[in-house]
């Protein structure tokens, strides 16, 4: 029998927050600043600003702020920023979390300011990442210092956030109950022996804002951080392909070639950040369309990519290290928010 959450869409937009809530912003926790500042700016070629020795914004537009590293130990992404449209929306999101009994807090003055918003209001996500909302971005006329001739945010928000989790239908709840996500598709794809099957999940006209991943047949998560990758989209596929030659030209590692995936049809690379997350730079994803949404069933690709995206550094797909990582994580205690996801505590 075919799960509610996998069929497609035909109920009522009277209630729904779909396509409301766009990704705003990412927040990095991490020692390795001067790393991150050289790969943001000159690998990457994104804009920086250094508030202080402990604080580096990267800029993708006239946003204050898209990426957020904060100096701490975590080497991991810690909380992630929704941007919602109005403020009706916004209290419909509240209202099902109050009514859920999730606990809410509103940011602090200095930490919405940080990440470049008017006010923010915070609480628990999957895997331990922090949610957070808000309906005002803080924006500049200053003109972006960066390489790279832009990259594509607006209606999609500024791109998407991979996770590993042993419980993904909880966290697709976890979504559907909170932002009315709507599934787009799935992929099954054999990572170095590893069988896994990565569902995605939409919340506005961007292909996915949230891809999850699980081990086929085995209750494990085969990675350290929080995230397994983020993801921009680069304006041009210049812009892609230069920075894919500026990554290896300045010694980052690069963990899968340039590629076109089988379900997005965006083409794409990616590396390692200086916190081991990948961060994937990617080019001309479709777009949710209204004619595309009224048409678009859910299919199961066989593999990720239609072409390319072979491994690069040998390193990062150490087989050994996959396997004492997996053995590590077996005994960690993956963060779940069962009164939105279901799941058990």
């Amino acid at each position: 029998m075919t799960s509610v959450l996998e069929r497609p869409f035909t109920g009522s937009l009277a209630d729904s927050v779909f396509g409301a809530v766009h990704l705003g912003y990412l927040v990095v926790e991490s020692r390795r600043m001067t790393a991150w500042h050289r790969f943001g700016a000159d690998a990457i070629g994104l804009h920086v600003d250094e508030l202080d020795a402990d604080t580096l914004r990267f800029r993708l537009d006239d946003h204050q702020c898209r990426f957020l590293i904060r100096r701490g130990p975590a080497e991991d992404l810690m909380a992630v920023g929704w941007q919602v449209d109005d403020h009706a929306t916004f209290d419909r999101i509240l209202a099902r979390l109050t009514e859920r009994g999730v606990p809410i807090a509103e940011g602090s003055a200095d930490q919405a300011k940080l990440r470049g918003v008017e006010r923010l209001w915070c609480f628990p996500g999957p895997k331990g990442i922090v949610q957070e909302i808000f309906t005002t971005p803080l924006t500049t006329g200053q003109p972006l210092r960066m390489i790279s001739s832009g990259f594509v945010t607006g209606e999609g928000g500024m791109g998407h956030v991979a996770i590993t989790s042993r419980d993904p239908l909880g966290i697709h709840r976890y979504y559907d109950t909170l932002f009315d996500s709507r599934l787009s598709d799935y992929i099954d794809e054999n990572v170095s022996g590893l069988t896994l099957r990565i569902r995605f999940l939409r919340v506005n006209e961007r292909h996915h804002s949230l891809a999850v991943a699980n081990v086929q047949g085995v209750q494990m998560d085969p990675i350290r951080t929080r995230a397994q990758h983020v993801n921009i989209q680069a304006a041009t596929l210049e812009d892609m392909l230069g920075a894919y030659q500026r990554v290896r030209e300045l010694g980052f590692k690069m963990a899968w070639s340039v590629g076109q995936h089988t379900n997005d049809k965006e083409l794409s690379f990616y590396c390692v950040t200086p916190s081991d997350f990948e961060l994937e730079v990617g080019w001309n994803p479709i777009v949710f369309t209204p004619e595309l949404e009224r048409a678009w069933r859910v299919a199961t690709h066989q593999g990720i990519s239609i072409w390319g995206h072979q491994p690069v550094d040998p390193g990062v797909l150490d087989k050994l290290g996959q396997i004492r990582q997996a053995a590590l994580n077996v005994r960690r205690h993956e963060i779940t928010v069962p009164e939105l996801s279901g799941a058990a505590s």
